[in-house]
């Protein structure tokens, strides 16, 4: 029996080194790993040019992130039961030509100016369909480290809504159709002028949809 009880503790107590050595091991690696990107970062080697993709793993890792982070996050939203509401749709697409195709695009429009530079590259919302939820939690809070502002702290939610009710209709709409609803538009004091609006002259200015030239 005594036999059996040393053999056990003998047992015991070699497991429990080799549990130890692993464990400080995995310590050692750790503070390894941790030097070691510390000191990348702080050669300031790693490159964040827009120009400059990502390593494939490095964007695959990110886009999963993203992927699960909007899940999450927009999970809990209820949707309105007014987005088919045709002066909610005629609110966003004013709000859509004025603050998003530089970036998204619109029917028609197959680049601009700015998109190029962009990285990562965002969605082209007239050939792509978004889900409410999640269309509605990104205009809200915009996305870390890319272009897309969170409009949420310029914009109540039911202006955003309203964008988002749009974007329901946007895919597979002509050139013809969506140049229309935007001159449909209501005018806006607190935006820019609309995709396909007149910009006003030299010395001009704009109010209520109208152009008026300088004194």
């Amino acid at each position: 029996m005594n036999t059996l009880k040393r053999a056990l503790t003998s047992l015991g107590t070699l497991l429990e080194w080799e549990i130890m050595k692993h464990v400080k091991m995995a310590l050692a690696l750790l503070l390894v790993f941790t030097l070691g990107v510390g000191i990348f970062i702080g050669s300031g080697i790693f490159n964040i040019a827009a120009d400059s993709p990502h390593w494939k793993i490095t964007y695959a890792l990110l886009q999963v992130a993203r992927g699960r982070s909007l899940a999450y996050h927009s999970s809990g939203i209820t949707v309105p039961a007014n987005l088919n509401d045709p002066q909610l749709i005629l609110k966003g697409a004013g709000q859509y030509a004025a603050m998003c195709t530089s970036c998204h695009l619109a029917p028609g429009k197959e680049n601009s100016e700015l998109r190029p530079g962009l990285y990562p590259q965002p969605p082209n919302l007239s050939k792509v369909s978004v889900d409410p939820r999640v269309a509605f939690w990104v205009i809200k809070h915009g996305i870390k480290m890319s272009a897309m502002p969170a409009w949420g702290m310029s914009h109540d939610d039911a202006t955003i809504w309203s964008m988002v009710a749009f974007l329901q209709k946007l895919p597979g709409m002509t050139p013809a159709q969506y140049q229309e609803i935007v001159a449909k538009a209501p005018p806006d004091e607190d935006m820019g002028p609309m995709d396909g609006a007149a910009m006003p002259a030299p010395g001009g200015h704009m109010h209520g949809g109208h152009t008026h030239a300088g004194d």
